[in-house]
Formats: structure tokens, C-alpha cells, sequence
């Protein structure tokens, strides 16, 4: 038996259950309401002790990290493959998803936050959004929020996503000029489904035409990935149209700013003062 502690719009538990579709494992999701932080419930902490989403468990057995999870959902069971069986070919995925790990996650949070999430932390009591900072527990990633939320696109840390997605981006438009359609080639691997996810949160939020306009082959990507039967049954299909709307409300009203800070770093100058 397969459990997924899930919460509907983590792009981190999008990617999971992408790969969960395309196994074609069958799954029982349990929501965990980041907010209204049940992530910090004890019962929840003893099966991931990060506080975060998501956690699968198999058999009994715990697992986290998203990034592992799709892994292991891969090894066990092992139909359709989607991690390649060549060493340097399984060692360019693990490059993507490096890549995602260590900046796009961070990123698209960033971004996200100055969009919408923001704007929920503004409607909160001055009492319930301190709690919401002291509950983030990780000195870093309350940081990062506290400068989202007090200066919005403007804070340093949203140019550090905004460079993230150019990094990746640039990479990925040279990836798939050599071959394509796919990250790897003629098949999706986890390298696509660890992506898609990222790619999906700036469409929604009306700004991925801001890096990919000038980018044909992520375009082409892009739009075989939306019609993927697992990615709309993983990520589209279990959208609420009140997720949908909100991304689609809120994304455009940073997409000037966003634009101009991407402009900015294209022509290598410094961040402009908040």
C-alpha cells in the first residue's frame, strides 16, 4: 500500500505524483494544509522530522526528499523506466535534478511568494503571521520569506530565483537544440518530470513567456509536456480552479518587475535598489 502525504499546488509533491501516474501505482493521499500548519503536527514530524511535503510511505516505510522519492518509486517499480540505465546518461538526469534542488526550488518559492503568497500573509492577524514565521523553524528559509514578504519582487532573494530559472533555461534551450523532444532524448525521464512542476507554477502565474519567448526549444518542450497523459493526471487534472485563479490573479501583477530584473541580469548589471 502506497500513502502520499501531499498538498495540492507543492510543486514538490507534483513531481511525485507525476511519477506515481506514470508507474501507474495506485496511491491514498493525505492533505497536509501548509496553511494552517499541520507539517508542524508531531504525528506528521515522526514521519518527516523536515516538517515539509511530501512523504510517501510504502509498506510501513517512510520516505522523503521528492527528489528520492521519485527514485525509489523508479527502482521499485521499475515499469516504465524513467531513470536511464547508462552511467553518464543517469548522471546527466541527476544533473536536472541538481539543478532543481539547489535553485529552482528555492526559486519558484521566492516567486511565488512575492506573487500570491504574500498576499495571504497580509490578510493575517499580526499575532498568526509571527506564528507563521516562528513556525517555518529554519533560520534560512525564514529569511528568505520574512525579505519576500516585507519587500516583495524586490527582495534579493527573488533575483536569486529569477537567476535560477535563467540558469536552467539557458541549459535547457541548448539541451534539447542537440536532440530532443525529451531532456534525454526520444523518452521523458525524471530530468522532465522534476522539471515540469517548475515550468507549470510560472505558466500559471502568467510569467514563463519572460525566459522562454526567445526560446523555441523549451516552447516545444513545453507544450508536449502539457499534454502528457501524466502530467495533466499528476499536476493539471488536481488543480482546484480556485489554485488556478489565484496564480492567474496574482502572477501578472509582478510580471513587469520581473521582466526588468530578468533584462537586468542579462546585461550583467547590479540589482536595482528595493
Amino acid at each position: 500500500m502506497i500513502t502520499l502525504y501531499d498538498f495540492g499546488n507543492s510543486v514538490c509533491c507534483q513531481k511525485v505524483r507525476i511519477t506515481l501516474c506514470e508507474k501507474g501505482i495506485e496511491w491514498q493521499a493525505i492533505k497536509v494544509d501548509l496553511f494552517s500548519s499541520q507539517q508542524y503536527d508531531p504525528a506528521y514530524l515522526k514521519l518527516n522530522p523536515k516538517g515539509v511535503v511530501p512523504t510517501l510511505v510504502h509498506d510501513g516505510t517512510p520516505i522523503i526528499e521528492s527528489t528520492l522519492i521519485c527514485e525509489y518509486l523508479d527502482d521499485t517499480f521499475p515499469d516504465p523506466p524513467l531513470i536511464p540505465k547508462d552511467p553518464a546518461r543517469r548522471t546527466r538526469m541527476r544533473l536536472w535534478s541538481k539543478a532543481v534542488d539547489e535553485g529552482l526550488f528555492e526559486g519558484v518559492s521566492e516567486i511565488s511568494f512575492s506573487a500570491m503568497f504574500r498576499e495571504r500573509m497580509k490578510n493575517l492577524s499580526p499575532e498568526m503571521r509571527e506564528k507563521r514565521f516562528r513556525n517555518i523553524g529554519d533560520p534560512r528559509r525564514r529569511d528568505r520569506f520574512t525579505s519576500s514578504y516585507e519587500l516583495g519582487v524586490h527582495s534579493p532573494f527573488v533575483l536569486h530565483g529569477i537567476a535560477a530559472y535563467e540558469r536552467a533555461f539557458k541549459q535547457l534551450e541548448e539541451t534539447l537544440a542537440e536532440g530532443g523532444p525529451w531532456i534525454l532524448g526520444a523518452s521523458p525521464t525524471l530530468a522532465d518530470i522534476n522539471l515540469m512542476p517548475f515550468a507549470a507554477r510560472l505558466d500559471y502565474l502568467g510569467l514563463l513567456g519572460v525566459w522562454t519567448d526567445d526560446r523555441p526549444h523549451i516552447r516545444n518542450w513545453w507544450a508536449r509536456a502539457r499534454e502528457w497523459p501524466s502530467f495533466k493526471r499528476g499536476l493539471y487534472d488536481l488543480m482546484t480552479p480556485a489554485e488556478l485563479t489565484e496564480m492567474q490573479t496574482h502572477g501578472p501583477k509582478i510580471r513587469d518587475d520581473v521582466a526588468a530584473l530578468l533584462a537586468g541580469l542579462r546585461r550583467g548589471e547590479p540589482a536595482p535598489a528595493s
